[in-house]
């Protein structure tokens, strides 16, 4: 319960972008079982996640789990998560996942595979309109990741292997 009132509370937390502010993106559902807490968002209240400009570098991969290639490479975003705490490095894990099958699937993915990273369920059936706001070439496919810095940003639609990863990162460090 605590987690969900300070997940809630940092949801209204206030962001500085270059003298300006705005209010972080709110969750439409957060769904939470088994210890995990998966918030679920519109594409509008999402948006803002892949421009934030505090300095950090941002690892966002967009998967599901009835992906296989998704599946693949989901350890290698974790030992990301896990080898770079101290350089600011944030990873995101956008489910594309079902809504109705986060309970039964989602969740019970997550905990077997002990992710550690945040995993937030983006439920918004207008792909159409979504997808090209994301990248202008993407397809659509997935899996699918951004890594990006204030204004210096890479898409890579493709699945990565762990140093493929890395050095892409390295890249926007």
């Amino acid at each position: 319960m605590q987690k969900l009132i300070l997940y809630i509370g940092l949801t209204f937390l206030v962001v500085g972008c270059k003298g300006e502010q705005r209010v972080a993106f709110e969750a439409s559902n957060v769904f939470s079982s088994k210890g995990v807490e998966i918030p679920v968002y519109d594409f509008e209240n999402f948006e803002h996640l892949l421009t934030i400009n505090d300095g950090k570098t941002r690892v966002i991969n967009f998967w599901a789990t009835w992906c296989k290639p998704c599946v693949a490479e989901l350890p290698y975003f974790e030992l990301i998560n896990s080898r770079y705490p101290d350089k600011e490095v944030e990873v995101i894990l956008v489910s594309l996942d079902l809504p109705n099958q986060v309970e039964t699937k989602l969740i019970p993915f997550v905990k077997k595979q002990h992710i550690q990273s945040k995993i937030v369920l983006l439920d918004d059936p207008d792909a159409n309109t979504w997808i090209p706001k994301v990248n202008e070439n993407w397809s659509g496919s997935i899996p699918a990741t951004i890594i990006y810095k204030g204004n210096t940003s890479n898409f890579y639609e493709r699945s990565f292997t762990y140093d493929e990863l890395e050095r892409e990162l390295k890249k926007m460090l």
